[in-house]
């Protein structure tokens, strides 16, 4: 088993990091698996690399990608020549980003990342909701693994469970949480409105005061925000074409 510098990473704001053994993941990702891997490949881990706080979109800007997906690119780039530095020929595929679903959230909680917030935003004790999942390889690689987080483990608790005031719940315009379940569709619903606070950010995520010192630059969570709008409002005009035939 080798060690492996991730410095150059973490330079570049993609600063978190976790490596599973495949055969060791949950029967669920597994199977998720089989279905991204090209010819019945086999490989013995997944690296997993998000990141924490805005250095991510300097690097991005620095790095002047104009792309629709400028932080995809940055990220896909970035992590491969720094997998081809360190590992030379050894053969891995990239899975996310990628066309077959794989479970984010799922690995995100093995490594001690991610717990569900009232509003559907992962979080974290040390980032709060400012951090994502960035790209995803199965490798074979011997690098030493990330230890799976026990139930009982410090970092496994949630934030928002000693969270007494929960401020996001009465700040969100739509009232998506006053029911105490969230409701995606009162969401969307309020996010496509012409003078929407949250079409183009998420007041309810802004209202949180966990990791709000690592909080993302308002360039960054308007073009994240922008984005996952265009989608929504793509999603709707399909569902509504195809309900009019």
């Amino acid at each position: 088993m080798i060690s492996c510098d991730f410095s150059e990473l973490n330079r570049v704001g993609l600063n978190l990091q976790a490596v599973f053994n495949v055969h060791t993941l949950p029967a669920t990702i597994r199977s998720q698996l089989r279905q991204c891997v090209e010819d019945g490949e086999e490989f013995r881990q997944l690296i997993l690399i998000g990141n924490a706080g805005p250095t991510l979109w300097s690097a991005v800007g620095a790095a002047g990608i104009e792309s629709a997906d400028p932080i995809d690119d940055f990220s896909i780039e970035t992590v491969s020549g720094w997998f081809n530095a360190c590992f030379g020929d050894c053969r891995h595929q990239r899975i996310y980003p990628g066309n077959t679903p794989v479970g984010l959230q799922m690995l995100g909680s093995l490594a001690g990342w991610h717990h569900a917030s009232p509003f559907k935003v992962g979080i974290n004790q040390d980032w709060g909701t400012w951090f994502a999942y960035r790209v995803a390889l199965l490798a074979n690689t011997a690098l030493p693994v990330t230890q799976a987080q026990h139930p009982q483990a410090k970092h496994t608790v949630s934030p928002c469970d000693n969270c007494r005031d929960k401020p996001c719940i009465p700040a969100c315009p739509a009232q998506a949480m006053a029911s105490g379940d969230f409701d995606l569709d009162r969401c969307i619903d309020y996010r496509r409105q012409p003078r929407s606070r949250c079409a183009a950010s998420c007041v309810a995520r802004l209202s949180c005061p966990v990791g709000s010192s690592h909080r993302y630059q308002p360039e960054q969570i308007a073009h994240g925000y922008a984005n996952s709008l265009k989608m929504i409002e793509r999603y709707r005009n399909a569902s509504t074409s195809s309900d009019s035939k």
